[in-house]
């Protein structure tokens, strides 16, 4: 069993800058790949971008390609999610996401955390 826990969430004017976190307790994290999804109220969870095994893979959803950027550390089972030029559309629930094999940008993942609220004012 992972546990992943999810810190960094907040509250940021229009523009601004978070960054999450996203802490696993395994000590076999570098086997799985991982993601951030977001779900905003009345909506859907929606793939936002996700990472390789070894960080050298990158994915991204349109809506938030150049602004967002995911890492991870391997040696601290953490991974991140760098978000600039926060805009309201990207208030929602984050929750990162953990899966053994390739990054899906379906939410087929074995492992959820319980998600950090970022809300994003105009």
């Amino acid at each position: 069993q992972v546990q992943l826990v999810e810190s960094g969430g907040g509250l940021v004017q229009a523009g601004g800058s978070l960054r999450l976190s996203c802490a696993a307790s395994t000590r076999t994290f570098m086997n799985f790949a991982m993601a951030w999804f977001r779900q905003a109220p009345g909506k859907e969870r929606e793939f936002v971008t996700g990472i390789s095994l070894s960080g050298g893979s990158t994915y991204y959803a349109d809506s938030v390609k150049g602004r967002f950027t995911i890492s991870r550390d391997n040696a601290k089972n953490t991974m991140y999610l760098q978000m600039n030029s926060l805009q309201p559309e990207d208030t929602a629930v984050y929750y990162c996401a953990a899966k053994r094999g390739i990054v899906a940008r379906s939410p087929r993942y074995d492992y959820w955390g319980q998600g950090t609220q970022v809300t994003v004012s105009s």
